[in-house]
């Protein structure tokens, strides 16, 4: 992502999808549309998911220009509305009480995005296209995807390791709780308050949104409660599964060690800060394992 500064002084932000902007180590699959977790690159993904928020009149950044025949770039390009205010993630550190109101307007456009159903889950481009991901079900598709963590996280440390077993059993007894369901609404899956910018007008602005796709509510509200802590209070939603929850909230703690362990594999800059949600999260799986 870069922002581009014009003769006139004006701004708009760059996105580039191109291998060589990637910091994490390529894997099997990571072409996979049909897998709801497969990573979300590419400009096909970023327009897909626009048009389904706007259309839900969630506020994203507004498109001014797109490139995929690689006249510009080798990689899918977008140029899209700079907003050059801080984050929520900013707002909420320098000012809690102001970041009150956007917290408020996020929430309306969370209760949007919940309000509309699906009857497919997976990635919006495949899913919007009438494509069918892969697995039986949403909690199907976590468990195979947190026991991959599992393994990944227990190869890289010990103390993971000491507690495979004891999770390799716990996580098919807590998929096993859940009902299945037959409508999805639209997440975003990876909705930080990093990932909120706050615009001009004090509205929040979803951002990184190539991930959006149909699954269950309860996976967004697990990482907003993740990575919000006490501030996620004025986001909870009513009628959410608690055994659904349960399995996610122990898939993503390990998602969250596995992925940054992962990811220090390679040549990831900041590497310091990468270490400390590892380990954060690791401690956390820690305590669900003796839970």
């Amino acid at each position: 992502m870069y922002r581009l500064v014009m003769d006139d002084a004006t701004t708009a932000i760059a996105y580039l999808w191109d291998a060589a902007e990637n910091h994490w180590p390529a894997a099997h699959g990571d072409d996979d549309l049909t897998d709801p977790f497969s990573p979300g690159l590419g400009l096909d993904l970023f327009e897909a998911a626009h048009t389904r928020l706007d259309a839900l009149g969630v506020r994203v950044p507004a498109i001014r220009f797109t490139d995929r025949d690689g006249a510009h770039q080798t990689g899918g390009l977008a140029i899209v509305e700079d907003l050059a205010g801080e984050n929520l993630e900013e707002l909420l550190a320098r000012d809690p009480r102001a970041a009150t109101r956007v917290l408020a307007g996020l929430g309306e456009a969370l209760e949007a995005m919940r309000r509309h159903r699906a009857p497919a889950y997976g990635k919006v481009a495949v899913a919007d296209a009438g494509g069918t991901s892969r697995g039986s079900s949403c909690e199907a598709v976590v468990l195979d995807r947190a026991l991959r963590d599992l393994a990944e996280a227990a190869s890289r440390d010990q103390r993971i390791a000491g507690v495979r077993d004891r999770l390799a059993e716990r996580l098919p007894e807590l998929a096993a709780a859940v009902r299945p369901r037959a409508e999805y609404a639209v997440v975003h899956g990876e909705l930080g308050p990093d990932h909120v910018l706050v615009d001009a007008d004090g509205k929040p602005v979803l951002i990184d949104i190539e991930g959006t796709m149909y699954f269950d509510v309860e996976w967004e509200h697990v990482f907003l409660r993740i990575r919000l802590d006490d501030a996620y209070h004025p986001l909870e939603a009513p009628g959410l599964d608690e055994n659904r929850l349960a399995l996610y909230t122990l898939a993503q703690r390990l998602s969250l060690t596995a992925g940054p362990l992962r990811l220090l594999d390679g040549d990831f800059p900041d590497r310091a800060a990468m270490a400390s949600i590892a380990e954060h999260n690791l401690g956390e799986v820690l305590a669900l394992a003796r839970a």
